[in-house]
């Protein structure tokens, strides 16, 4: 009796899981796409969502190249229309787009200057809005010390 008990509650245990945040789904298909997300999606900066390389694919044989598949926007032709398009996002205070944002401040890309301590409020502005990409940021910066932060490993599990 007693060890069935337990096999019951590890069953209960072992069954309750997280389920996998929307970003996690393709907005097209709407299936989960594969972890290791970045080998299996592409980040479309146009409407700031993930499409999985299937139907990235599907959009190619139909003759949807260089659009993309879910907004059917051109590409961006330089680095000044890309962000454009990201501040564009932004001003709709979409939580992917700050994060977006907050990533290229971190690195200086499209031709922005390198601002650590913008990047990381970003983040967290990110994060208050609801992005899960945006808390695994800031927790992988604090583990690691990136972002100009102070390395604190509590601190970034607490935020994992």
């Amino acid at each position: 009796c007693k060890q069935r008990a337990a096999e019951l509650k590890d069953e209960k245990l072992y069954s309750q899981g997280h389920e996998r945040p929307e970003s996690d789904f393709c907005p097209i298909c709407l299936l989960a796409i594969p972890f290791r997300m970045n080998m299996h999606s592409e980040f479309r900066a146009c409407c700031m969502k993930k499409v999985c390389n299937g139907c990235g694919l599907a959009g190619e044989k139909r003759g949807l190249s260089r659009i993309c598949p879910l907004c059917r926007s051109p590409p961006p032709k330089n680095e000044a229309e890309g962000l454009d398009m990201v501040m564009k996002r932004v001003a709709a205070k979409d939580p992917e787009a700050i994060c977006h944002l907050g990533t290229i401040y971190n690195s200086g890309g499209y031709g922005l200057e390198k601002d650590q301590s913008h990047a990381i409020k970003l983040l967290y502005e990110a994060a208050e809005l609801g992005s899960t990409e945006a808390l695994a940021k800031i927790g992988g910066a604090y583990y690691s010390g990136d972002y100009g932060v102070a390395q604190d490993k509590a601190k970034g599990i607490h935020y994992w």
